[in-house]
């Protein structure tokens, strides 16, 4: 009976070690929600220094700038565009090299990256504050800003009592030659194009541009900057924060929100086999807390329903992930076919 006492005593000794060490394992603190996890969180974090950011958003270096800061962690950020950034994680992942930690992309090119099982689910207290449509059920990003289409235009070419209210208002005769639309937004014109129905939608978009015509251009930055500029007087779809920060310099520029007002979450996520783990989640909580003020100085339109914003009372008509990734070859085709090439 002792020598059986003694042989089960191993492994539940063996047994007790392996939960410490997983207790002490930084990727574990993904989903450990004890009410030590921020304690542990910057120990961890700490020792391991620095953490490795995929990202889309340039604002993104200024909030990294304030987490060095209280930390004492640094940042190293690589920046490139929603599909450069998806294709180097996915290529790497398929090479085996697991050089990144954290990706701040789109909320479609991030659902890509859940579905190749490239990310991992993460459990922090501060997911509570974001907006439902921030947070999908299986946790492996989540919203950190929106990113909301709206209409600008130039104060000084454009009268208000002749501003469009809706989309049918562009039809009208007066706006030849003064209108401007973004290249790439084919998941607006998708998920537009199903809440106006597409027939519909389709028949009016072909009216306006045969009717005005439409300058096509690459960048919503760009295309704002022409609004400022006077050379668009009217844009059609440019980022919420773009306008308001060319305002703030004084340039003649507003937004005009159009019903349906469509949106979607930027968002963050932790690589599966990320190699400074707890610095990644520490950054993580950083920009789900004190990173929303911060978003939200720079013009962005935070996630969090905890701070007040400009479209906080607007209807927001949100693109579904998942959608825009199924059946992002037709909406494609659709906005090429139906705006682009007409447009030329």
């Amino acid at each position: 009976m002792k020598k059986f006492l003694f042989k089960l005593a191993i492994p539940l000794t063996a047994l007790a070690l392996a939960t410490q060490v997983m207790a002490a394992d930084p990727v574990n603190l993904a989903t450990y929600t004890g009410a030590d996890r921020n304690a542990k969180l910057v120990e961890a974090a700490q020792k391991e220094g620095v953490v490795t950011v995929y990202h889309v958003y340039p604002a993104l270096v200024q909030v990294a700038a304030a987490f060095t800061k209280k930390y004492g962690i640094k940042v190293n950020a690589w920046r490139a565009s929603s599909e450069t950034v998806l294709h180097r994680l996915s290529t790497e992942a398929k090479g085996n090299r697991f050089e990144v930690d954290m990706i701040q992309n789109n909320a479609p090119e991030n659902e890509a990256a859940y579905r190749e099982k490239l990310l991992q689910e993460v459990r922090s207290p501060f997911q509570q504050d974001l907006i439902p449509q921030a947070l999908p059920a299986h946790r492996e990003w989540a919203g950190i800003t929106l990113d909301i289409w709206t209409a600008a235009y130039n104060t000084q070419k454009v009268k208000k009592e002749e501003l469009p209210k809706t989309y049918q208002d562009l039809a009208d005769p007066k706006w030849k030659g003064r209108l401007g639309i973004e290249a790439g937004n084919h998941a607006w014109f998708g998920t537009l194009m199903s809440e106006m129905g597409e027939e519909q939608g389709l028949k009016l978009f072909s009216n306006i541009i045969a009717t005005n015509g439409m300058s096509v251009r690459k960048g919503h930055s760009l295309l704002t900057t022409l609004v400022a500029s006077g050379e668009v007087p009217l844009a059609i779809t440019v980022y919420s924060w773009n306008p308001e920060a060319l305002k703030e310099k004084g340039a003649p520029i507003e937004a005009l929100p159009i019903t349906p007002v469509i949106a979607q979450p930027s968002t963050i996520a932790i690589a599966k086999k990320a190699p400074h783990p707890a610095a990644a989640l520490l950054f993580y909580d950083f920009l789900l807390s004190d990173g929303q003020k911060l978003l939200a100085d720079a013009n962005f339109i935070p996630a969090s329903k905890k701070i007040e914003n400009l479209y906080s009372k607007t209807p927001l008509k949100f693109i579904d992930p998942g959608k825009a990734l199924d059946s992002q070859e037709k909406w494609l085709k659709m906005y090429d076919e139906a705006v682009i090439k007409k447009a030329k």
